[in-house]
């Protein structure tokens, strides 16, 4: 029985540098029930994960060798690693590489110094969320309801286009590109706002207020976008 339930453990490729986070990082994951495989470079852990793919990566952007950035860039690019689901480790001075990283694909980040049971915490939460946690499978994500054309600037919903302002478009975008992942109001504003630092939380949530009356002109039965009280917005999935 101990056999079985070791081999089910999830998986967890952790790319940090500095050997004594890593050490620290890879103990309490493993008190915590995952299996944790170390890389020290970006390159090395490119080789590793091409090994045996992981069911997450836990990275940090500092790298020798592939930067985190670039790795992250190079897995969405890759149909065999594009799905797999990838938290950023990131200094408090890298807000750019945070977004940047954001919109490459990644699907968390959390900025150091942290709890290594806050990564723990995290990286459960990003596995649940991708499918990939407690032996369930992914849900499909929606491909019915929405069409995004990314040319003209334009989101049909149930077959109407969409009357829709600069800033609700951009926000339902970014929701539509990671369906059933929980963006806070802060990463939103940082992805979707020209200015986030001169923007407030209630800006969110006023467009995410505006979207969802004009979701419901179109299927006033239906509400595709989930509220995560304390945390932020999602695009419900399975649509």
């Amino acid at each position: 029985m101990l056999a079985s339930r070791q081999m089910a453990r999830e998986r967890i490729l952790l790319i940090e540098d500095e050997p004594d986070i890593a050490e620290v990082l890879q103990y309490n994951l493993e008190k915590e029930g995952f299996a944790v495989e170390l890389a020290h470079r970006g390159d090395s852990g490119l080789e590793a994960l091409r090994r045996q793919a992981p069911d997450l990566i836990l990275l940090d952007l500092m790298l020798p060798g592939v930067d985190g950035l670039e790795l992250t860039r190079l897995l969405k690019r890759d149909p065999a690693t594009s799905k797999l689901p990838i938290v950023m480790l990131t200094a408090r001075g890298e807000e750019v590489d945070r977004i940047v990283g954001l919109e490459l694909g990644a699907d968390d980040y959390i900025s150091k110094p942290f709890s290594p049971r806050e990564l723990a915490a995290r990286a459960k939460a990003v596995l649940r969320r991708t499918g990939r946690g407690g032996g369930t499978s992914p849900q499909a994500a929606p491909g019915g309801a929405f069409k995004l054309d990314e040319e003209r600037h334009q989101i049909t919903y149930f077959g109407k286009p969409l009357e829709l302002s600069r800033y609700e478009y951009k926000l339902l975008a970014v929701l539509l590109k990671r369906p059933g992942r929980v963006y806070s109001r802060d990463q939103l504003l940082e992805l979707v706002w020209d200015a986030p630092e001169a923007s407030l939380d209630r800006t969110v949530d006023a467009h995410v207020k505006n979207l969802r009356a004009k979701l419901r002109d179109v299927r006033a039965d239906v509400d595709p976008i989930a509220t995560h009280r304390g945390t932020g917005y999602s695009l419900k999935e399975g649509l």
